[in-house]
C-alpha cells in the first residue's frame, strides 16, 4: 500500500516508472547501497521526529550523517526525538525501512539536510523495503515538497576531510 502512495505522488511528474524495486531488501542505508551500487552516503535515509504539538516532521539526510542535537536545537529550538516505528507508521503511512518524504499519510513538514548537496543525485526509499529513485537535489527537494535546506547533522563533514587528507597524501 506504502509503495503504491508513493508510485501515485510520482505519478504528478511522470516520475513512477523510475521507482526502482529489487529482490532483496533496502531497508538500511548499508542494504540499500549494496543493493543499488553506490556508497552509503549516496541513500537518502528519512528520519522522523516529533513536531510541535502532536505532528512530526522530517529530516532527509545523507546515509553517512548523523543528528547533531545543538544543531537541530539551534534550528528548530526544541530537542530532537525520534518516533517510534508506530508513530512514524502512524504520521507516515510508511513502515521504518521504507520511510520517505513521498506518498504520506499526514501533511508532514519536510527538511533536506546539506549533507546531501556534495553528490549529483541520492537514492531516497520509496515507501517499502525494497524500493528507491534517484533523485538530483532539486528534484528532492520539489517532489517532496520540502520547507527548506537545514544543516542539522554531523560526522559526513569530517569523512569527507578524511577522503580529501588521504588524496592529498596519496599525491604527495
Amino acid at each position: 500500500m506504502s509503495l503504491e502512495n508513493v508510485k501515485t505522488h510520482f505519478k504528478q511528474w511522470d516520475r513512477e516508472q523510475d521507482i526502482m524495486e529489487f529482490e532483496s531488501l533496502s531497508s538500511t542505508v548499508e542494504q540499500a547501497a549494496e543493493t543499488i551500487g553506490v556508497t552509503p552516503a549516496r541513500i537518502a535515509k528519512t528520519l522522523c521526529f516529533k513536531g510541535e504539538g502532536d505532528t512530526a516532521i522530517l529530516v532527509v539526510a545523507a546515509g553517512d550523517a548523523k543528528i547533531d542535537n545543538k544543531k537541530f536545537r539551534g534550528t528548530f529550538h526544541y530537542k530532537a526525538r525520534m518516533l517510534s516505528p508506530d508513530e512514524v507508521l502512524e504520521q507516515t503511512g510508511h513502515a521504518v525501512g521504507g520511510v520517505c518524504p513521498f506518498g504520506l499519510a499526514n501533511d508532514l513538514d519536510i527538511y533536506l539536510d546539506t549533507s546531501m548537496k556534495r553528490f549529483e543525485t541520492v537514492f531516497p526509499a520509496c515507501g517499502s523495503e525494497n524500493s528507491a529513485i534517484e533523485l538530483t537535489g532539486e528534484e528532492l527537494f520539489n517532489y517532496s515538497f520540502a520547507k527548506q535546506w537545514i544543516d542539522v547533522c554531523k560526522g559526513w563533514q569530517e569523512e569527507e576531510m578524511k577522503e580529501t587528507v588521504d588524496k592529498t597524501n596519496d599525491e604527495l
